[in-house]
């Protein structure tokens, strides 16, 4: 018979509610209707004078159960539970240790005071989750911290540590972490002698704010949450504690509580929270599957992403050694890597101490006899094949036997590049994204010949310099450019056929996308994307196919780097400017086409763009270059700016509905020709079969 969720015992005049429902006690219906229960028992019984809540195993309540969202709701509520404990009439504490998330601080909340272990962080991230905390959180916490504070701390999710929480009145107590529960039983005996009253944080007085507080707040976020509605359904239900008594505040609360959990944003946002934990789980792949040890790092290449694949090494410990066997770009390397942790210690990221300790992990040279006893060698250098199969064939005669081999090539073909080494098996594609110590994104690519061992070792690497790696399958672009060049070159003929750059930025942009692929061409370099297409022999026979990027490039006109790309750029200015020059090249080359320029409205741009994507996205399932349709989306929202509120380019096709999509996708086709609006055939069988692209079951090896 398996245990009991919640149990209680009571000692010294206090009864001890224990929760253990691993792995990270979440609030769950057993585990509420068990608190609920021995609530109730431990009031009754005359025995105890106090109640101490506490939680069995790593952490204190983590949080809801998010299995349980937009499932019929059972009784009781955590809401229930809450009251239950708040109008206790004994005194009761909360005694945390881990995490105390959602509606686990909710839960701390409801308690009458707080006490924690130092290592302890509190937090409420519903936000990150499209939603707000629903259970008070929003009422108590402004009553404790002030509405700024709870503000700040509820819009960014971001948990803080016990110390903080001690400071802003969070928590009553902080402890070593030693023994918790013993603590918490003298800390109530404490309190009981001293003859503390209940102290009802629903009872607190409504945090006062000055005239025009909210509306100031709101417009200093709104650049931060664009397009997100949450956050200024989390203000609103600050202004009701602020505004209100606590029992009409809740009811706001729990209005606006409904109102995200049944919008799309939600949605979009949950699903992404299990996609991002899901691309881990691999056919072939699981906990027994053997992993090489990665406690070296080689990297060759001293550039903007070397220097960056480096740092995101050394910013978790491990030892890296960068190569390049040009002594300046490596001086170079050496001190961007030198100015990105002065940045961190300016900000107070970092101690000073911690940026020398960092930098004692690199190594510099321009010998690769330096690589042989790395764990693993990651090649960052131009993106050209016949530079990579020399650096591979130098990898292959110095690195050890059992080492990883990694490209970081962000189109060309691994399998080619495997071909330069006597150990295929051994070569991985490990596409980061740029800036390399920043983002989060790392597509694992599988060639032909690369063993599953390899597989698996990377994704425990991607681990390890905390990136979510996603595995993919090895063909032009992979997943993430592969469906760019769709995006950008609906982009570029927008251009052609009457859109002005800015036009199509801003129409992507208002949409959500965190910068129009015009502005993001500069950024990256248009040069670096001419240089990819030269190396390609399947370009389509289109004499439209980015013809205004390639004129661009080929007048040097590369972007911010060099002032001028698409658009023009004022001395030390990032900021885009139209540039007359370009709008009369564009015109001029339409002219030449005979292409008919027109008005074109925002909601085509974003289709054309967006829905060029989703085309391609279902191509690379058909194809099976990868697992499933939400690993497409992490990699478009982590990789890519594409709205997090909308889930990546898969989900939000199931959202609009694919017999809509695939609709329009036809309409396309029969404006615009079939070399690029040809419906997949997937797309068409689930349009027509009522299916989606969330339950497509995918490839089975990418």
């Amino acid at each position: 018979m398996p245990s009991l969720p919640v149990t209680m015992t009571i000692t010294s005049r206090v009864a001890i509610i224990t929760v253990d429902n691993p792995p990270v006690n979440a609030l769950s219906h057993a585990v509420r209707a068990g608190l609920a229960k021995q609530l109730s028992v431990a009031v009754a019984d005359d025995a105890a004078d106090a109640i101490v809540l506490i939680c069995a195993g790593r952490t204190f309540f983590a949080g809801a159960d998010i299995t349980e969202f937009g499932k019929p709701a059972r009784d009781p509520s955590l809401r229930d539970v809450l009251a239950q404990i708040d109008a206790s009439p004994k005194l009761t504490v909360a005694a945390i240790h881990g995490t105390a998330l959602g509606g686990g601080l909710e839960t701390a909340l409801a308690c009458h005071h707080r006490i924690a272990v130092a290592s302890a962080k509190v937090g409420l991230p519903e936000s990150q989750l499209g939603l707000l905390p629903g259970a008070g959180g929003t009422q108590r916490l402004p009553r404790l911290v002030g509405a700024e504070a709870a503000l700040d701390m509820m819009i960014s999710g971001n948990p803080i540590n016990a110390g903080a929480a001690l400071d802003n009145g969070i928590l009553d107590r902080v402890i070593a972490d030693d023994d918790l529960q013993a603590a918490a039983v003298s800390y109530a005996g404490e309190l009981l002698r001293q003859g503390t009253g209940l102290r009802r944080v629903s009872q607190l007085p409504s945090p006062e704010v000055g005239d025009g507080f909210f509306d100031e707040y709101s417009a200093k976020i709104k650049r931060r949450t664009r397009g997100f509605e949450a956050p200024e359904r989390i203000v609103a239900c600050v202004r009701a504690a602020c505004e209100h008594d606590f029992a009409r505040g809740l009811e706001i609360e729990g209005e606006l509580f409904a109102a995200c959990m049944a919008s799309t944003q939600s949605a979009a946002m949950r699903h992404l929270f299990f996609a991002e934990r899901a691309v881990a789980k691999l056919p072939g792949i699981d906990r027994n599957t053997p992993r090489r040890p990665i406690e070296t790092v080689g990297v060759v290449g001293s550039g903007t992403m070397g220097a960056g694949i480096a740092l995101a090494c050394m910013n978790v410990n491990l030892p890296v050694v960068m190569l390049d066997t040009d002594a300046g770009a490596l001086a170079r390397g050496r001190a961007s890597i030198e100015k990105l942790l002065a940045v961190q210690v300016d900000k107070g990221r970092l101690t000073a101490s911690m940026r020398d300790a960092r930098m004692e992990l690199l190594t510099t040279t321009d010998d690769y006899g330096a690589f042989s006893e790395l764990d693993l060698a990651i090649e960052a250098v131009f993106e050209t094949m016949a530079i990579k199969q020399t650096v591979f064939r130098a990898l292959d005669a110095h690195c050890k036997p059992g080492a990883i081999l990694a490209t970081n090539t962000s189109t060309l073909d691994v399998d080619l590049i495997a071909k330069a080494t006597a150990r295929p098996e051994d070569v991985v594609g490990l596409h980061f994204f740029s800036p390399a110590h920043v983002m989060r994104l790392l597509e694992i690519v599988r060639g032909r010949a690369t063993s599953i061992e390899v597989i698996a070792s990377s994704l425990s690497f991607g681990k390890q310099v905390n990136k979510i790696g996603v595995v993919v399958g090895n063909c032009f672009g992979f997943v993430g450019n592969r469906m760019f060049y769709g995006y950008t070159r609906e982009s570029q003929l927008l251009l052609l056929e009457g859109a002005a750059p800015e036009i199509i930025d801003q129409a992507l942009t208002d949409w959500g996308m965190a910068m129009g692929p015009n502005a993001v061409g500069d950024l990256a370099g248009l040069d670096v994307s001419y240089k990819v297409r030269q190396e390609r022999t399947d370009l389509p026979d289109d004499p439209r196919y980015f013809l205004i990027a390639t004129l661009l490039a080929e007048a040097g006109r590369y972007g911010q780097k060099t002032g001028k790309g698409t658009y023009r750029y004022e001395a030390g200015s990032r900021t885009p400017l139209p540039d007359p020059e370009v709008q009369a090249l564009i015109a001029a080359e339409s002219a030449r086409l005979g292409i008919q320029r027109r008005t074109i409205p925002a909601d085509e741009i974003v289709e054309r763009c967006i829905y060029a994507l989703i085309v391609e996205g279902c191509r690379i399932l058909e194809e099976g270059f990868a697992v499933k349709a939400s690993d497409i989306d992490v990699i478009w929202v982590n990789g890519y700016g594409f709205p997090r509120y909308r889930g990546g380019p898969m989900l939000y096709a199931d959202l609009v509905g694919l017999d809509k999509v695939y609709r329009r996708v036809c309409e396309f086709r029969d404006i615009h020709g079939e070399q690029y609006w040809q419906p997949p055939a997937l797309l068409r069988d689930l349009a027509r079969s009522g299916g989606s692209l969330a339950a497509y079951p995918g490839a089975t090896t990418p």
